[in-house]
């Protein structure tokens, strides 16, 4: 049996996420609820839970201000973070690798959650919340937000704007970044495609290949080929090349 504690100020929202949790995921335990933050980590400290759902818009406190009250070495529970609309914290999230359930909630994204939960070690939780840490910090400098990457035995918090392209490697992934450094992270592009969505300056733009339209410098058309920075190359899917350049015309 496994255990958590729901913080949230909507005694509703208490309410439906208590139920839903009954019905997917009756080995979960609410030990609590708490209606702010305060009162939360209280709880947590006091009843030690493995699991922490947590609204990160509240009065007094936002849930996202957790992170403040605990030391590195205290965090060994998940956090699920709950949010009704919040674009940069949403952002924060997926390049933290972040936990988080979007209100209002399903029964289906509840249990995907859940299931995600289960193969996070300590170590990766505390290496997520850091990188969180450091993404809420520079919410007003996009390019200043880090990306969490997982190599084969360790991890790298990158800065999206150091990011001259990724090109894929099987099920894993190449970053090539513009202190002409090679990592090999632990994911696939896919992975990383979904997590800069929201940065417009990364194209998919092979099926292979996403590259910083900032970095490009050269497009030879004939061969299909978009020339970076320290003659690094990536191919262009001919269906994507009118897209790439009005990405290409429209960027800053």
């Amino acid at each position: 049996m496994r255990s958590c504690i729901i913080i949230d100020d909507e005694n509703k929202a208490r309410l439906l996420l208590r139920n839903m949790l009954a019905d997917v995921a009756p080995d979960i335990q609410v030990l609590a609820d708490c209606d702010d933050l305060p009162s939360g980590v209280k709880a947590i400290k006091k009843l030690k839970p493995e699991l922490v759902f947590l609204d990160i818009e509240m009065p007094g406190h936002s849930g996202l201000e957790i992170l403040d009250f605990f030391n590195e070495e205290e965090i060994n529970f998940d956090i699920v973070f709950v949010t009704g609309y919040s674009e940069y914290a949403i952002q924060a999230f997926k390049l933290s690798a972040i936990d988080y359930l979007l209100k209002p909630l399903n029964p289906d994204q509840l249990q995907q959650t859940i299931n995600k939960l289960d193969r996070k070690d300590g170590r990766q939780k505390q290496q997520e919340y850091k990188a969180l840490q450091h993404n809420i910090a520079y919410n007003q400098d996009v390019q200043d937000k880090c990306i969490i990457v997982n190599l084969s035995n360790s991890t790298r918090f990158i800065k999206v704007k150091d990011i001259v392209y990724l090109s894929a490697e099987g099920s894993y992934c190449n970053l090539f970044l513009k202190n002409q450094e090679k990592l090999l992270a632990s994911k696939n592009l896919k992975y990383f495609e979904e997590r800069l969505t929201d940065f417009p300056q990364f194209f998919r733009c092979h099926k292979s290949y996403i590259i910083n339209l900032k970095e490009v410098k050269e497009y030879n058309k004939s061969e299909q080929t978009i020339f970076l920075d320290f003659k690094q190359t990536a191919l262009l899917s001919a269906d994507k090349s009118d897209i790439f350049m009005s990405k290409m015309e429209a960027l800053n």
